[in-house]
């Protein structure tokens, strides 16, 4: 197994988890750096800037990253935007599964159900561990807080957990990241 792959010799997939301003985006960004060896990154961005607070912190990730990399827009279809992503990246890196699911539940007109957020999940899980190069995802832990009064903000942290448990389950690194500090929770920290 090669930096590169996972131990099935697939392109690796690694999963960076924790909650807001945690450190989890620049810790994404260096891993996938890290991974292309140097080489272009493909940057596959799920915001939408809908306010300027967004627009704000959508430039600062903007700015932080080499020239070099490409900067795919996917805010919904997340799958379909992963099979065009390599686009001659070394890796590729997806920031963030929280807000591309959030923007899944706000099309729909009542949100959506387990089954279809576990039918989003099977989708995704298979485009991540089908592209052909590395592959960093990173999303927030959001049921650590306060329990969300309105129902569809509960259906939605549990929509959540549960597709990051698909994710976790099919990656071969996870990482909780902490006050800014990486926690292995899969796979060897150094590999």
């Amino acid at each position: 197994m090669t930096a590169a792959t996972g131990p099935d010799g697939r392109s690796r997939l690694v999963l960076v988890t924790g909650g807001a301003r945690s450190g989890k985006s620049r810790f994404a960004e260096d891993l996938a750096g890290t991974l292309a060896g140097g080489g272009p990154v493909v940057y596959v961005a799920t915001a939408t800037p809908g306010d300027a607070e967004m627009a704000a912190r959508i430039a600062r990730h903007r700015a932080r990253r080499p020239a070099t990399w490409a900067t795919l827009e996917a805010p919904r279809d997340l799958a379909a935007a992963l099979g065009q992503a390599p686009m001659g990246g070394r890796a590729v890196l997806v920031d963030c599964l929280t807000l591309w699911l959030s923007n899944r539940y706000l099309e729909a007109p009542h949100g959506l159900t387990e089954a279809e957020v576990d039918a989003l999940a099977g989708l995704l899980v298979a485009a991540l561990r089908s592209c052909p190069v590395p592959v960093v995802a990173v999303s927030n832990e959001v049921g650590w807080g306060v329990v969300p009064d309105h129902p569809l903000g509960r259906a939605f942290r549990d929509g959540l957990g549960l597709l990051n448990q698909r994710v976790a389950a099919a990656a071969d690194q996870v990482f909780l990241l902490v006050s800014g500090l990486p926690l292995t929770l899969k796979g060897q920290a150094g590999g």
